[in-house]
């Protein structure tokens, strides 16, 4: 298990020292960046590559790849997982959508209805929201724990610290045994969801991606954003690091994403199983037979 994360470059990385603050992360692209379409030339340089990198995980066997997606509502999760995977095999790939959990799910602990998909080696699987809505959105609603028959009793700070050492033993156990965790926070700003939203209520076409729900929640963004704040502090960790993407501009937010995603895969020293003497004695010999046909 590495004692660093692979990509430990990246002004979006999230400290494991528990310095990071909401206040201070980005939301819009640095000046410098480049342009919308030079980003897009950008994702399809890293999607092909990640295509090639894909192969190699299948083959190679040793590592499966676990990316968690988590952000506010029009943050852009949905669209930023097709762009960065829509050149991936689709056999090498898992997407999994976690909504409201069902009856079954919530007679397990929270943990459980994330664990029954995890990808397997050789495989790209992602989380389009996670177990980490149990220390977020039912952080922010505690009365969700009603489902589940529990509360957090006289000692609420001790009822979350709990739940956060639950999931760093549960992503520590997984790092070691092969998966490698990689969690993207999308960082929308409030104005610019806004924007969305009303783009949504203005075009017939958006419609549907529209619910009243979604707009009540704005009443509890400073909530959330501690909530987001306190579950990055506790889970970044070397073996399955956060980063806190800037989500106002898609492009420069897919392109992030991929070139995190690549160059994570890329540090892992993938390769093809090499072939014995053995083998490749039988190859040979398999190779004439079929010559000679």
């Amino acid at each position: 298990m590495s004692k660093k994360p692979i990509v430990d470059d990246s002004p979006y990385l999230v400290p494991d020292d528990g310095s990071f603050r909401i206040d201070k992360a980005r939301t819009a692209p640095p000046k410098s960046a480049a342009d919308d379409e030079a980003q897009k030339d950008r994702l399809r340089d890293q999607v092909a590559t990640l295509d090639d990198l894909q192969k190699i995980l299948y083959a190679h066997d040793h590592h499966s790849v676990l990316l968690v997606f988590q952000a506010m509502d029009t943050a852009g999760k949905d669209s930023t997982i097709r762009a960065v995977l829509s050149g991936v095999n689709p056999a090498g790939c898992q997407v999994h959508a976690f909504k409201r959990p069902s009856a079954e799910e919530l007679d397990h602990d929270f943990l459980w209805r994330t664990a029954c998909r995890l990808p397997e080696r050789g495989r790209i699987g992602v989380f389009n929201r996670s177990y980490y809505e149990e220390v977020l959105a039912v952080k922010v609603h505690p009365q969700f724990l009603d489902a589940q028959h529990l509360s957090v009793g006289k000692h609420p700070k001790k009822f979350w610290k709990q739940r956060y050492a639950s999931i760093r033993d549960h992503e520590r156990h997984l790092a070691r045994n092969g998966t490698v965790i990689i969690k993207f926070w999308l960082n929308v700003s409030k104005e610019e969801q806004r924007q969305r939203f009303l783009a949504r209520l203005t075009e017939p076409e958006k419609y549907w991606k529209f619910e009243a729900a979604d707009v009540a929640e704005r009443e509890h963004w400073d909530a959330y954003m501690q909530a987001y704040e306190d579950a990055l502090n506790e889970t970044s960790r070397p073996w399955a690091p956060w980063y806190a993407i800037p989500a106002d501009s898609k492009p420069y937010m897919r392109a992030a994403v991929a070139d995190i995603v690549v160059r994570t895969l890329e540090g892992l020293n993938l390769h093809y199983p090499v072939s014995g003497d053995a083998e490749l004695a039988q190859f040979a010999d398999l190779r004439k037979r079929l010559e000679r046909e």
